[in-house]
């Protein structure tokens, strides 16, 4: 019998259900092939074990034959190996608790395998939006928070822009075809922004209300 952890949730990676007016336009989640090379940096550690392997089979061969000299690398090819599966591991479990939604009205982010937390960055708190796009179509799309809005670097991890931790911009890391989300969101987001706002003002009767 097949158990999900998530299943509390009233509608997929929100919280609770949507306010009346507000509606679904996309949700995704991280590729865990992308995340583990672009976030965990799976690539670098593969190539700091290659060049153990050649280090130790080369270092090896000028005493010894090379073919016991190539079996000199191989518990570095094996520790090679692990270390790039269990950081694969790491983004898979990532990816697999992690759903991106994009509303009319605000990015919401459910993240975290361990500790689970759901970021609402209305379009209101959002001032820029960065799109580094990849060849492949897949790409992250980042958030400038504007105003007072502060979010830790190290709680949101990796579901942020990297190196950005004096003013951390969340992101949807790695989500295929980025171009299309990163058009959807610019264009909610300018309908959003662009709708008026009422605000009462402070007059005894309390009838009167302005539009921003």
């Amino acid at each position: 019998m097949s158990h999900d952890d998530f299943n509390f949730e009233p509608v997929r990676g929100l919280p609770e259900q949507l306010p009346e007016g507000e509606y679904i336009l996309w949700q995704g989640a991280p590729d865990p092939w992308r995340l583990a090379r672009e976030a965990l940096g799976v690539r670098w550690v593969a190539a700091y074990f290659a060049l153990l392997v050649f280090w130790r089979v080369g270092v090896s061969s000028a005493d010894l034959p090379f073919g016991i000299a190539l079996m000199h690398g191989v518990p570095f090819f094996l520790s090679g190996i692990l270390a790039c599966a269990i950081l694969y591991g790491i983004a898979y479990v990532q990816a697999r608790s992690t759903v991106y939604t994009l509303t009319n009205k605000r990015v919401a982010m459910r993240i975290g395998a361990a500790l689970t937390m759901t970021l609402n960055l209305p379009y209101t708190w959002i001032g820029t939006a960065k799109l580094d796009l990849k060849p492949s179509g897949h790409g992250t799309l980042a958030f400038e928070l504007i105003g007072e809005t502060r979010i830790s670097y190290l709680m949101s991890w990796p579901h942020v822009r990297p190196w950005r931790m004096a003013r951390t911009q969340p992101a949807l890391r790695c989500i295929p075809d980025a171009e299309d989300v990163a058009r959807l969101f610019a264009e909610a987001a300018e309908t959003r922004i662009s709708e008026p706002r009422l605000e009462r003002v402070g007059q005894q009767d309390g009838s009167a209300v302005a539009a921003e």
